[in-house]
């Protein structure tokens, strides 16, 4: 449909530091908006490389855009955005970083919806964009699958899941009337303590299916993002903090039931993120890890524990609390995986009750026994065993008993898939019949032929169906046996030559990377050179 053109009454900002490779690029994107952006105001934050040469030859061609420099660098994003926004004269105000883009008509569709509602603030689909392979994940889409205006905010506590600044358009006077700002200086996770300002002042809010930003995700640049950045464990106390001022805000102005939400949400993403990754750090990280979150966890209160007790991200928390030092964490990160998984083994107390462990009975698994089979955290083994010279690999899954659960389901067979990480095509999939064995296991076997495959990086996705038609998606845990994870070079009558390998995800799930042809192979070894020299 094609939506009306509007005369200018947006201004955007954009924010940079040392970025000359791509400030010009999302500056040229705000520009193309159309007519209805009427100024770009580029806030330079004292950048020591070129970027402030370059925004001065665009302005000089292009009248909408006024530059502004920090004689110091602020060592954040919010007091550029801040000073941006004290800058702009337009009715509506967007905010965009030096590394992203805005896609053609985003601000139209923001505009259109924000007038059309009289909303004061109006927002759509991130788009985030894994370079350089392109791969393509939206951010928090269940927001935005339809048009929609929410009178206030709480009549949808899930707004408090969507913490970017970025993918929204604001009226500019209702920010200045309720004095919303970022945090000043070097602090970290800025959009979440800004949204929490702005959802705290209860505006309309109208929201719109389409994509109005990308957002660029450089994991191979020599310094990643505030936000990627989580390998210090003062990154974690900085995201702790800003969710503390995101429920004391929200809970100040009077927003409890919003502020409820941004706790659960804690659990449900900050924690299970973290704990994926607890694995990967050192003995000295885990500990002050822990120690921080068990302190920062003992604010909630009981009703926030009460709640889906069983969630994984309650789960974890539970667990954390009751130990004082750092355990279980490969069981931990099956748990914080997505969908979750609960390994064996499955504890009872003496009175038959479910518990997490038997040196750990204060945290109970009871609510198990009444969850509906299609929300159980299923762990299901997966094996795959390369055979020398062929492409033709056998898969073979183990799906574990849980407190007598799935016996009263009924497994009946496995969908197994496998998907593209780069677009989340499949590749092909089959389906396995489901056999009890006397152990309290399902067992299945498939192949996977990887020459049909093709290349890419592959994760397995499955569908456990039970009984009566009810079913579960899940992913697998990869078994890691000594050999089976490793790369191999395979005949293929299709592609020459197919280089395959299996691998445990971060959160332990079973993928493939898969090369096929001499070309391919020859990418692979430099791609992995180039890692290594880096």
């Amino acid at each position: 449909m094609r939506r009306p053109s509007h005369s200018p009454q947006v201004a955007v900002v954009v924010i940079g530091h040392n970025d000359a490779s791509h400030v010009t690029d999302a500056v040229r994107s705000a520009l193309a908006q159309g007519p209805a952006v009427g100024e770009v105001v580029a806030v330079d934050d004292c950048s020591t490389d070129n970027s402030a040469d370059l925004l001065a030859e665009l302005a000089a061609a292009e009248p909408r855009l006024r530059v502004i420099r920090h004689p110091a660098n602020s060592g954040g994003c919010g007091s550029p955005r801040n000073t941006g926004l004290d800058a702009v004269t337009s009715p509506y105000v967007m905010f965009l970083d030096s590394d992203d883009v805005l896609p053609p008509r985003a601000v139209d569709a923001l505009l259109t919806a924000a007038t059309e509602a009289r909303a004061e603030v109006a927002g759509g689909l991130c788009v985030r964009r894994e370079l350089p392979e392109g791969r393509e994940v939206l951010w928090q889409p269940h927001l935005y699958t339809a048009p929609a205006v929410i009178a206030r905010p709480a009549l949808r506590p899930r707004l408090v899941h969507d913490t970017l600044c970025v993918n929204k358009l604001y009226r500019t006077g209702f920010l200045r009337e309720h004095a919303i700002r970022f945090p000043e200086g070097r602090f970290r996770y800025e959009d979440l303590v800004f949204t929490a300002r702005v959802l705290a002042a209860g505006p309309r809010i109208a929201l719109v299916p389409d994509r109005v930003y990308v957002w660029h995700v450089r994991r191979s640049a020599e310094r990643l993002s505030i936000s990627l950045d989580r390998a210090d464990i003062e990154n974690w106390r900085a995201r702790t903090e800003a969710c503390r001022l995101t429920y004391d805000i929200l809970l100040d102005a009077g927003q409890k039931r919003l502020a409820r939400a941004a706790r659960a949400k804690f659990l449900d993403h900050e924690l299970r993120m973290y704990v994926r990754e607890l694995e990967l750090r050192d003995a000295h990280y885990r500990r002050e890890w822990w120690a921080h979150t068990r302190a920062y966890l003992t604010e909630y209160d009981a009703s926030d524990w009460t709640r889906n007790p069983v969630g994984p991200g309650r789960l974890l928390g539970r667990v954390i609390l009751a130990s004082p030092e750092p355990r279980d964490l490969p069981r931990l990160r099956e748990l914080a995986s997505r969908p979750s998984r609960l390994l064996p083994p499955y504890a009872r107390a003496a009175d038959g009750t479910p518990i997490w462990s038997d040196d750990l009975p204060r945290v109970t698994l009871e609510p198990l026994l009444t969850r509906p089979a299609r929300l159980l955290p299923l762990a299901v083994d997966a094996e795959l065993r390369p055979r020398a010279r062929a492409t033709r690999l056998p898969l073979r899954l183990r799906l574990h008993e849980m407190y007598g659960r799935l016996a009263e389901a009924r497994p009946q067979a496995a969908d197994v898939e496998w998907r593209r990480r780069e677009d989340g095509s499949v590749g092909h999939s089959r389906t396995a019949a489901l056999v009890a064995s006397a152990d309290g296991v399902w067992s299945a076997e498939a192949t996977v032929d990887v020459a049909a495959l093709g290349s890419g990086t592959w994760d397995l996705r499955l569908r456990v169906r039970f009984g009566e038609g009810a079913y579960r998606e899940v992913t697998a845990h990869a078994h890691t046996s000594a050999g089976l994870l490793r790369r191999r070079v395979l005949p293929s009558a299709r592609h020459g030559v197919v280089l395959v390998q299996p691998y445990a995800t971060h959160s332990g799930g079973l993928a493939l990377r898969v090369a096929t042809g001499s070309h391919g192979v020859i990418t692979v070894a430099r791609t992995r050179l180039r890692r290594l020299l880096h």
